[in-house]
Order: C-alpha cells, then structure tokens, then sequence
C-alpha cells in the first residue's frame, strides 16, 4: 500500500451544520493530509458554488432551474472526470451530489439519480460525512451563524433545514459510499474533525489501496 496521503471526503448536511468550518479544518489536519510547514492550495471544492449565473447567490450545481440540468450533470461528469486523472491527491468537498438530491427533490419533487456517479467515485475512494444536529440545537446554531452571514434571510425558516435533513438521511443511507454520521449539536468542531480523521484513520481511507 502507497505511503502517501491522499484523503477522498464528502461532506454533506444541511445548512448550520458546520460543514465549511469542518472542511477547512480537515484540509489542515497533519494526520489527515499530513504535516505542513507553510500554506498553499488545498484541494477543497463545493457544490455550492454559485457559478451558474452573474450575480451573487444565485444558482450552480444544487440549486439549479430545470433548463440547466444539462448544465449541471455535465458539471458533475467534468468534477468526477477530474478525480478519476487525479486520484493520488486529497479531494475535500462541502456538499455534493446528495444536497442536490435534496434540493431538487424538495423544489420541483424531482427524483435525481446519482448511482452513476457513486459507482465512479467509489473506486477511487471516495468517503461520505454526514453532519446533523438535533432539531432543537438549529436556533443556537443560527444566532451564530448570524454574526457573520452575508446573506442572513437564508436563516429565516429553520423548518426547511429540519425537513431537508431528514431527507437526506434516507439520501445517505441509500448511497454506495462508505459513510459516517457525526452529530454536531455540541457546536464542537474540534471533536467532530477528530471523530472523522480517526473513522478515516482506522478504516483505511487515508491511503489509496486501487
């Protein structure tokens, strides 16, 4: 087996479930991508870009309108394309294909399929984080995330984070990809960083074995 690191991860959940803090976090972790001296380029994408359209907050690969799905699924062609050339390197994603199930699904009652692009990504191996918090810990979980949003409306209506997180626990309980729950209630993120390093750690995903 290879020495060198090169960690494959996914992280999903709904929104106030720390997913970005976690990510950086994890992408700076000496025994999750090893011991660095200096920064630079780290490998951390997301789904939630909005590059879709002009104008901030506005549409990209899970939020996208019925006339772009074209545009979305070659998207997630290229991305998975990308790995596949590159796989001895560490990829770290914050929301992926199951968040655009859910949207999608919770928008327009449309029924994505991704299998396709689990079972490309499952041999190069690729893992699944999910992030959840209990359903009484979000108004907290907001009163901070409020301190420094750009776009604090999106916070207005906590039961649409609710449904969609019970939604996508059917999501990933359906996925091909090996998988880990980790509840964020406690707002530590410290902890749950260290909970996914030593899942990766003790499970073999640190080091490519294709």
């Amino acid at each position: 087996m290879s020495t060198k690191l090169c960690p494959k991860i996914i992280l999903e959940g709904t929104r106030l479930t720390f997913k970005t803090e976690i990510a950086f976090a994890l992408n700076e972790h000496p025994r999750l991508v090893g011991p660095r001296k200096y920064r630079y380029h780290s490998p951390l994408i997301s789904a939630e870009w909005c590059s879709f359209t002009d104008f901030p907050w506005g549409r990209g690969l899970i939020n996208f309108e019925p006339q772009e799905e074209a545009l979305a699924m070659e998207t997630y062609q290229t991305w998975v394309r990308l790995f596949e050339l590159q796989k001895y390197y560490s990829w770290i994603i914050d929301r992926f294909h199951l968040s655009t199930c859910a949207y999608q699904w919770m928008k327009y009652a449309k029924d994505m399929d991704f299998t396709w692009l689990e079972q490309r990504l499952l041999p190069i191996g690729f893992r699944l984080v999910f992030l959840t918090r209990s359903e009484d810990s979000f108004e907290a979980a907001r009163t901070e995330r409020l301190k420094v949003s750009g776009n604090p409306g999106q916070y207005d209506d906590l039961d649409i984070f609710r449904k969609e997180q019970t939604l996508m626990r059917r999501l990933v309980s359906e996925s091909l990809l090996p998988r880990l729950e980790v509840d964020i209630s406690d707002n530590n993120i410290l902890s749950a960083v260290e909970k996914i390093v030593n899942w990766m750690e003790t499970t073999g995903g640190l080091y490519p074995n294709y």
